[in-house]
């Protein structure tokens, strides 16, 4: 996992991609998952291979139903609350930092 005791995030030099996620440790994030799944959550840590440990955690998951008499799609997102998760790297698609605009992260 990450080490946050290797200096002030600040003193930390950005050399490779994965160091980003060092200025987003103990902030909110979004993850984007294969399957149409998103967790939004506090992110603890992570590890080379996006291991993530995520605390306060909503996850998303969105599916796309057809109607049968007028065959328009219909999309359904179910939610749930978990106190503190581990998600394997291998499903993981994006990562990011919440939006400044509200409309968006709705």
């Amino acid at each position: 996992m990450a080490n946050p005791d290797e200096g002030p995030i600040e003193d930390h030099v950005l050399k490779e991609p994965l160091d980003l996620l060092l200025l987003s440790l103990d902030e909110r994030v979004i993850v984007k998952m294969k399957n149409d799944r998103e967790l939004r959550g506090k992110l603890h840590g992570y590890d080379q291979h996006l291991n993530l440990v995520l605390g306060d955690v909503e996850e998303l998951i969105t599916v796309i139903e057809i109607d049968d008499e007028t065959y328009e799609e219909m999309y359904k997102t179910s939610r749930r609350q978990i106190p503190l998760l581990y998600v394997r790297g291998d499903g993981v698609t994006l990562i990011s930092p919440p939006s400044k605009n509200p409309e968006i992260d709705d």
